[in-house]
């Protein structure tokens, strides 16, 4: 891959995580407590949602990080190593943790949410289908990368 595309690349994952982080440390809270404001029956879950909301941007930002590290290896040869599989797998496991998260919070709309609910639930729905296409995805990613740091061990035993 040249230089400059990943240059490009990793230009975009710090804007996509410095967005994140300022979102979630700058606008969620602002956005529960006027909802609180608003709906003082349901004040109470101010503080269980800014939970998983700080949780779920601690997973992203975390798995934007290993990405930004892969691009890193990959601009120094080292795509197929054991840090890169090591990324790899972080990526998968918070895809998956976000994944769970979601579905967990949907379960909690369908559950204990009055009123209309669609809106909230596909928003749910959504987002536990991309994190698992996300976790999908770099899993193969991992196992392509073991294979090549196989392929590669191999070849360097013929030689």
């Amino acid at each position: 891959m040249k230089q400059g595309s990943t240059i490009f690349l990793k230009a975009v994952l710090i804007c996509i995580g410095l967005t994140a982080g300022a979102v979630s440390v700058l606008v969620l809270p602002g956005v529960a407590a006027r909802d609180a404001a608003a709906h003082p029956e349901t004040a109470y879950l101010q503080y269980p949602f800014l939970a998983c909301a700080f949780t779920l941007s601690a997973l992203f930002i975390s798995a934007v990080y290993q990405a930004y590290k892969v691009l890193g290896y990959i601009d120094r040869n080292q795509a197929y190593s054991e840090l890169s599989v090591l990324s790899l797998r972080t990526i998968k496991r918070c895809a998956a943790a976000v994944c769970v998260l979601i579905a967990a919070g949907s379960l909690f709309v369908i559950c204990f949410m009055e009123g209309d609910r669609a809106g909230v639930l596909m928003l749910g729905f959504i987002g536990t289908f991309v994190s698992g296409v996300i976790a999908a995805f770099a899993a193969v990613m991992q196992k392509i990368f073991k294979d090549g740091i196989e392929l590669k061990s191999e070849n360097e035993l013929i030689i």
